[in-house]
Parts: C-alpha cells; sequence; structure tokens
C-alpha cells in the first residue's frame, strides 16, 4: 500500500505543479521539452544499469515474419529482438500522444482549473477499454458498463451551460485531454500486449525521447523567451511523471489489480482536489463537483474485475 501511495502522490503532484506553471505564465513547450528529457534520463539509466541482460540486436527480418502470428492471429508476444522492434515502433507512434496530452493538460489546468482537468486526465482509461472490447473482446462486467455510463454523463455535465440564453457549451480542452490522455493510458496496454516485459523500459524511453524531440522543436521555433524557472519546473514535472508509473508497476506486484487501479485512479483525483484547495484556494462549482463525483464512481466501477 505505500508503493501505490506515492504512486497517486506523484500522479497528483503533476496537475499541481501544471496548476503552479500557469499562474507564472511559463513556456509551456520548455516545460514540457525539459519534464520528458528528464523522464527519458531516468528511463536511459535505468535500462544501462538493470541487471537483465539487455536483449538481442533488432531484427525486422524477425518482426515481419511473427507480424501475422502476433498481432493478427494473437498468437503469443514477440521474440526478444522482435520484441525490440515493436519496444521501438510504439514508443515513437505514442511518443506523439504523450506530448500532445501534457500540452493539453496544462491548458485544461489553465482553463478549467487542476480539478476537472486531473478527473478528466484519469477518466482517459475509457479510451483502452473501448480498444480492449473491439481489438481483443475483452467485454466489461455489469458494473464496468455502469461506470461507462456515469463517466459519460459526467462529460455531458461538466460541458452544459445552465445558463438559459445558451443550450450547451462544449469545453474542447476537457474533451481534447479526455482522448489524448486515453490514448496514452492505451500506450502501456498495446505494448504490453504483443511484446515481451524485459523490453518496458526501451518502450518507455522511446516515448518520452520522441515527446522531448517533438517538444523541443516547438520551442526552439516559439517566439516565448526561456528562462531558468521554464526548465527547472519542467525538471520536476519530469520525476513524478515517471515515478507514478514506476511505483504502480511496484504496488501491483503486492496489491490485486482490482485494488491497485480505482485506488489510483479516485485517489489521484481525489488528492489533486483537496491540494488544489489547500494550495490554490481553488473552488468547484456545484456542477463541476456533481461531474466530480460521478468520475470518481465511475472509475470505481471501471476498474472493478
Amino acid at each position: 500500500m505505500f508503493h501505490l501511495l506515492l504512486a497517486i502522490l506523484c500522479s497528483s503532484s503533476i496537475a499541481l505543479i501544471f496548476k503552479y506553471s500557469e499562474s507564472k505564465n511559463i513556456n509551456r513547450y520548455a516545460l514540457t521539452s525539459s519534464n520528458y528529457f528528464a523522464a527519458s534520463s531516468i528511463s536511459l539509466i535505468l535500462i544501462l544499469t538493470e541487471r537483465v541482460p539487455f536483449i538481442k540486436k533488432p531484427s525486422i527480418q524477425a518482426f515481419n515474419s511473427q507480424f501475422s502470428k502476433v498481432i493478427i492471429h494473437n498468437q503469443g508476444l514477440f521474440s526478444p529482438s522482435a520484441s525490440l522492434v515493436w519496444a521501438i515502433m510504439c514508443g515513437i507512434l505514442f511518443g506523439l500522444f504523450f506530448f500532445s496530452s501534457f500540452i493539453y493538460y496544462q491548458k485544461s489546468v489553465k482553463d478549467n482549473g487542476a480539478g476537472l482537468s486531473g478527473a478528466f486526465s484519469k477518466m482517459g482509461i475509457l479510451i483502452p477499454m473501448t480498444f480492449s472490447i473491439i481489438l481483443w473482446k475483452e467485454t466489461p462486467t455489469v458494473l464496468q458498463w455502469l461506470g461507462i455510463l456515469l463517466s459519460l454523463l459526467s462529460i455531458t455535465i461538466v460541458n452544459i451551460s445552465f445558463d438559459k440564453k445558451s443550450v450547451t457549451k462544449i469545453n474542447p480542452s476537457l474533451l481534447l485531454l479526455f482522448f489524448l490522455g486515453g490514448m496514452a493510458d492505451f500506450s502501456n496496454k498495446f505494448f504490453q500486449k504483443y511484446a515481451l516485459l524485459n523490453h518496458k523500459n526501451v518502450f518507455l524511453f522511446f516515448i518520452f525521447f520522441t515527446a522531448f524531440i517533438i517538444s523541443a522543436i516547438f520551442t526552439i521555433r516559439g517566439e516565448k523567451k526561456i528562462i531558468k524557472r521554464d526548465i527547472l519546473t519542467g525538471l520536476a514535472v519530469g520525476v513524478p511523471n515517471f515515478f507514478s508509473s514506476f511505483f504502480l508497476i511496484l504496488s501491483l506486484n503486492s496489491l490485486t489489480t482490482s485494488v491497485v487501479y480505482p485506488v489510483f485512479s479516485a485517489g489521484s483525483i481525489v488528492f489533486i482536489n483537496i491540494l488544489s484547495y489547500i494550495i490554490f484556494k481553488e473552488k468547484l462549482m456545484p456542477k463541476e463537483k456533481l461531474s466530480l463525483g460521478f468520475t470518481i464512481i465511475s472509475l470505481i466501477f471501471i476498474n472493478i474485475k
């Protein structure tokens, strides 16, 4: 349970650091670049220091020969050399989603507050669930279906304007955060479904390094001045960004999945809102409180096996 608590605190601190950065008008791209530089550096250090023998050289030929069996017919996992190719390919592909989700996370924190942004980011779990149903026929239980309906209701409530002069008011930053964050969450399952877990650090390195390269390009092209505070804040985000996943994996070694995921998801949302109120005096409107309540309940239902 100690590792799970650390994972929750790391996850919550990301939203709170974003809240601080937006209040200081920090360069988003510079922050994101230094964040991913820190995360990719940690991944690389773990690769170089892990005791498990690294792996065979990547083999495109092995990957191509095994692709149909593993991906199309869903039979077994890639071999070590083919898994390395898969890790690199998935890392580069999903690095784009990681970069985009972090940019919209920062924007949403500014527009909607840390509480709702954290809630919708965590609710992106619906994206990998949907893909699991379609690709791998992992049908949800009755409670999970109820959680899906509650989460959709939550999205509807927070995007409805109760102003008599306006029927609806769509909040694009929350919706984009929901989708992009969900795709980022889906990356882990998409990789682990077909590859050897020994290659996870390689996969994470290419995700973070790809996101760093993309962010660095935007940073260099941007006209906004980069100051020392931008870099330091980004490095501060990069550490919990990596270790939230690190401690979550450790907690799964001692606790069941049905306990870890609902506690991690709902716990992060609760911690973000409590700390946002204490540190930033951030208050929610009645409809936002209702949406937040539905979100927590839906996350618990969704994660119950």
